[in-house]
């Protein structure tokens, strides 16, 4: 039996789960609604402020699915209760970060600032000059997403720099 898959997940205060027929998975939260259809197979059921995600089998495909479906229940349940945080750091030499509104102006020694809009579901906030936060993301898929794209823009100038010094 999966170590993970064979958890249950606990369901905090204020959230509410329900499974549909289908294994419809719909939860909500003071954060918004989250749903997602999960395979067949596997049997998801509420019992007592828990939710249980067991296998029929040892199939090898159920036993993949088992404990990535417990894990996407457990961060749905997250993310509308507590929602997700990434922080990124941005240092160097006249980098800056500011925020105008839901457009996120980064100066990241281009030759112009490179102006980001918000994605839907996610709120930034810069705390000063050098720390970057999406303040609330319901889904941990697009908090990371979001910090990987920044985190693109700081590594393609680091890259530029080296290549410039080494010349």
């Amino acid at each position: 039996m999966s170590r993970i898959g064979r958890m249950p997940i606990a369901i905090p205060a204020g959230v509410t789960v329900s499974v549909a027929e289908g294994n419809v998975v719909t939860v909500k939260g003071s954060k918004g609604t989250l749903e997602r259809t999960f395979v067949p197979e596997l049997t998801i059921e509420v019992k007592d402020n828990e939710v249980l995600v067991t296998r029929p089998n040892d199939q090898k495909r159920e036993k993949s699915l088992h404990g990535l479906t417990r894990t996407l229940i457990h961060n749905m349940v997250v993310g509308v209760s507590e929602g997700f945080t990434k922080t990124l750091e941005v240092n160097g030499v006249g980098y800056r970060a500011a925020k105008q509104g839901k457009k996120l102006t980064l100066n990241l020694g281009y030759s112009h600032p490179i102006e980001m809009d918000d994605p839907e579901g996610i709120e930034t906030k810069v705390d000063g000059n050098i720390s970057l936060s999406p303040a609330s993301a319901r889904r941990k898929s697009a908090s990371t997403q979001l910090r990987s794209e920044r985190r693109e823009n700081l590594n393609l100038i680091r890259a530029r720099v080296l290549n410039m010094t080494t010349k």
